[in-house]
């Protein structure tokens, strides 16, 4: 037990930091001119908060969908796999969580099209401002290139975190059941980055944390 307790997240590590930023660098480069689309569907999600229609709700959940499909196949299986052997199982979850969205948000039509009211009225844009504008800058104040930067829709952290405020939005079970793959992901990504030293580490586990206080503090749907 002594031997065990010696060791810390640095010696589980797989690959040097260098590596792994990299791989944000190759991921974007094949993806251009994809971010333009995902851009302008976060800032279509924006607009649509303060919109009262039918559609909004299928919107939100099949736009999610494929972002979600996508970081699960472009940056997970086709990137992460190389320098992770757990990266197909986060493949997995990803892909998961987009069947999820198109089963409570589409099919069962879970995300509220009504006024956007309780603590989802000031959080769900607040994460989304926050994945579209504050988390590609990020990396740039901890030193890395633009060339890196982690996108909503291409990159795993700023789509998770637009989540964790969309599904603010869904009614009864179906906002729990849609927030424990993200909230897991944030867990994931910040042990990642405290391996690394990133000073990074500490956002996506706060980020999650403030989905899940958002999430009690509502009174509409406990």
């Amino acid at each position: 037990m002594d031997h065990w307790l010696s060791y810390s997240l640095e010696d589980f590590l797989l690959f040097s930091p260098s590596t792994y930023y990299r791989l944000f660098e190759s991921l974007n480069v094949s993806a251009w001119p994809l971010h333009l689309v995902t851009l302008a569907f976060g800032v279509l999600l924006v607009a649509m908060l303060r919109r009262q229609v039918w559609w909004r709700g299928y919107a939100i959940a099949t736009g999610l969908a494929a972002c979600w499909l996508w970081v699960a196949w472009a940056y997970h299986l086709e990137r992460y796999a190389g320098i992770n052997w757990a990266a197909p199982w986060l493949a997995g979850a990803f892909a998961a969580q987009a069947l999820l969205l198109i089963w409570l948000g589409v099919i069962h039509n879970r995300f509220s099209p009504g006024a956007v009211e309780g603590s989802a009225r000031y959080a769900a844009p607040a994460f989304l401002l926050f994945a579209l504008v504050l988390q590609p800058l990020a990396g740039l104040l901890a030193g890395r290139s633009w060339a890196g930067a982690e996108i909503f829709g291409i990159a795993p952290d700023p789509t998770v975190t637009a989540t964790l405020g969309l599904v603010l939005l869904a009614s009864g079970a179906a906002r729990w059941i849609l927030l424990v793959i993200p909230v897991l992901w944030c867990v994931v990504s910040g042990a990642t980055l405290q391996a690394m030293g990133s000073p990074e580490a500490w956002m996506m586990p706060l980020l999650g944390l403030a989905a899940i206080v958002a999430a009690v503090a509502d009174p509409r749907r406990r």
